[in-house]
């Protein structure tokens, strides 16, 4: 299983969100971290940036080493690509 770290401006971000989208969200990064399966897709226009969704929410995050996750932000799809 991958460590997953989060920067603070995305740990603020998350406890913004309310607990159904956060149980989601949480749960999502968990199984990409135990799995490696989920909606990940590499982000044209951001250095080594990945794309996790789950549901309207959309995780951007690096892989800091092979086993560490770092979460950049966490914002709803309409957000996430400004």
């Amino acid at each position: 299983m991958k460590q997953v770290l989060m920067r603070p401006s995305a740990a603020r971000e998350f406890e913004a969100l309310s607990a159904r989208d956060r149980d989601l969200v949480d749960a999502t990064i968990d199984r990409f971290a135990r799995t490696g399966e989920g909606d990940v897709k590499m982000l044209v226009d951001a250095d080594r940036h990945l794309r996790l969704r789950a549901g309207d929410w959309r995780i951007r995050f690096v892989f800091e080493q092979p086993d560490i996750i770092r979460v950049l932000s966490i914002r709803h799809r309409r957000e996430a690509y400004r």
